[in-house]
């Protein structure tokens, strides 16, 4: 197998599966991603020219290094890791749910963290190798919604800097990859979705296609080390008071009435 080899976390759904197939159609060896997505993870897997599935749980950060050792030993050109997995459940400004917070730290940030030293560290590639780890506008746009997601994406933000530092004589480039609203959240009904999708500076929806492409102009190694792109048409340049799942219910109530 001598195609450029990426893995992506979370890469059998939604955004993780637009990149899966972007780095697919780019002549990429695509792995695969889930923890319960499995049958998702090979019906993808099986459309794509070149292709594997993997399966552990961020949540057991020891057992999901283990897994990227192993990969590390046998992929001769692994040149990417996209951390794109996470959990986004709700807890509340005024008082966040522990659980709820230990479980986002755990998926959002420290496994991601990880994963990015050991790929850095094992990894073999003859190109420049890339870790893109996927944040969220929220780290710019903040709002009291979604506590404890939003703090781990923060936490997640700083491994970026820290670690172009710490591996800039590898020659390796960490990335940031900032997405805005893209697919329906949680309960949201259709016209919800629609609306919200729209809340940023260019009133216009945000492709998971946009994410993707830029996850792959990223892995090309272009930008430097540090930097993190916002795909969100501007949204993270707004000062929303609450997510957009709220704004946009009370925008479609205000149009119903």
């Amino acid at each position: 197998m001598t195609l450029p080899a990426v893995l992506i976390t979370g890469g059998a759904t939604r955004i993780g599966a637009a990149i899966s197939r972007r780095f697919a159609a780019a002549g990429w060896h695509v792995v695969i991603h889930y923890r319960t997505s499995g049958a998702a993870a090979e019906a993808l897997a099986a459309t794509l020219p070149s292709a594997e599935t993997i399966a552990f749980d961020l949540a057991d950060d020891d057992a999901a290094v283990a897994a990227v050792t192993s990969l590390a030993a046998r992929l001769p050109d692994w040149c990417c890791l996209v951390n794109s997995a996470s959990v986004f459940d709700y807890d509340g400004v005024t008082a966040l749910d522990p659980a709820t917070n230990r479980q986002a730290m755990q998926i959002n940030a420290l496994a991601p963290a990880r994963l990015a030293q050991t790929f850095l560290t094992q990894a073999v590639s003859a190109s420049p190798r890339s870790v893109i780890n996927v944040t969220d506008m929220k780290i710019e746009n903040t709002n009291p919604d979604f506590f404890s997601y939003t703090m781990s994406k923060h936490a997640l933000a700083a491994t970026i800097g820290m670690l172009a530092k710490g591996f800039e004589h590898s020659g390796a480039r960490i990335y940031g990859l900032a997405p805005g609203a893209v697919l329906a959240s949680h309960d949201q009904r259709e016209e919800e979705t629609d609306i919200s999708h729209r809340m940023n500076l260019l009133h216009r929806k945000t492709g998971s296609d946009e994410i993707a492409d830029a996850a792959l102009f990223l892995a090309g190694g272009a930008l430097t080390s540090g930097q993190t792109l916002f795909i969100d048409s501007g949204q993270h340049l707004l000062d929303q008071p609450r997510d957009v799942i709220w704004l946009a219910r009370e925008t479609a109530q205000g149009n119903a009435a």
